[in-house]
């Protein structure tokens, strides 16, 4: 386990517990990014099973956060927060390496 790169909201926490709860699976969160979106890199979110050898892992409230290497030096010092809003309720990441991203929120360029 490596020192803690990315930070899980208590919010964002909450959340996925509450999502893992109804699946019947752990609580953990993986964070990738992909090629693609309006920006260049998308993030996609989802949740895993275990810690993959090359992840980095944050734990917020007993919920665990995973990067794989490749993504992590896209997301480096990034915050994933979980907001609801009129518009809707998302997994929204703030990232300091972002130089550009969509009006979605969803896809980022660096």
């Amino acid at each position: 386990m490596e020192q803690q790169t990315v930070t899980l909201s208590p919010s964002a926490a909450a959340r996925v517990a509450a999502i893992a709860s109804k699946q019947g699976k752990p609580a953990i969160l993986r964070l990738a990014v992909e090629g693609g979106g309006c920006s260049g890199f998308q993030y996609k979110f989802g949740l895993a099973d275990a810690p993959e050898a090359d992840d980095s892992v944050a734990e917020t409230d007993g919920v665990k956060l995973l990067v794989d290497s490749v993504s992590l030096d896209l997301v480096q010092g990034c915050v994933v927060d979980f907001v609801e809003s009129l518009g809707g309720a998302a997994f929204r990441v703030e990232n300091p390496n972002a130089a550009a991203g969509c009006g979605c929120g969803s896809s980022f360029s660096v």
